[in-house]
């Protein structure tokens, strides 16, 4: 992954400083003077940090805090504070944001921040790929293996899952072994751990079960 960091800050000799620093220290830097810009020009598929000034003109730092959690954009943010924007800090640590730092900027800390900030982003990029890996192998399911995993969500014995669907006890057996196989998994435990992962919801949750394929 490119240790690519986004920068937002209407000083352009606060901005130029800070991305100087960075370079040199082997971070790619992309700069932008304002909020619209930056919400403009951040490409989602390329992965970095944000460090977003909370005083801007236009958008400040909470508001485009704010677009980019509407836009589920979830790349770790650190907020820049200027004298007396601590609070605005605070609520932006409350919204989401990773850390904030205060200007003018300590050297160490923000490169140490930023190493903070890159390790929880490899997380962060890491659960997405098993979030849509969970999405893709659950969504691969029938209606019916589908009820029946949601079932095992519920923590049900096959009999019960039959009687709650309207089935019988074998044709359960044939759907549960069908369903582990799609979701290339040997064990239910496996099963439920990466119905979870995607949200699926338990059978007692979504009500009467629809009537769905065999």
């Amino acid at each position: 992954m490119d240790r690519l960091v986004y920068l937002v800050d209407d000083d352009d000799s606060v901005r130029d400083s800070a991305a100087f620093l960075l370079k040199a220290h082997g971070y790619k830097v992309e700069q932008f003077g304002n909020a619209e810009a930056f919400l403009g020009g951040i490409d989602v598929q390329a992965p970095g940090c944000i460090m977003l000034d909370v005083q801007m003109p236009g958008m400040n730092g909470l508001e485009t805090q704010e677009v980019l959690n509407a836009r589920a954009i979830n790349f770790p943010v650190l907020i820049l504070t200027g004298e007396g924007d601590i609070e605005r800090a605070v609520r932006a640590m409350k919204n989401g944001a990773f850390e904030f730092l205060e200007k003018p900027y300590d050297e160490a800390n923000l490169l140490a921040t930023l190493d903070n900030a890159f390790e929880e982003l490899a997380r962060r990029v890491a659960d997405s790929g098993k979030f849509d890996d969970a999405k893709y192998r659950i969504a691969r399911l029938s209606n019916r293996e589908r009820q029946v995993m949601q079932g095992l969500l519920d923590g049900l014995p096959n009999k019960l899952i039959a009687f709650q669907l309207g089935l019988s006890i074998r044709t359960v057996e044939s759907f549960r072994a069908t369903l582990m196989e799609k979701l290339g998994v040997r064990t239910v435990s496996a099963a439920v751990r990466l119905a979870l992962l995607a949200g699926l919801p338990a059978l007692s949750e979504v009500g009467d079960p629809p009537v769905g394929e065999e």
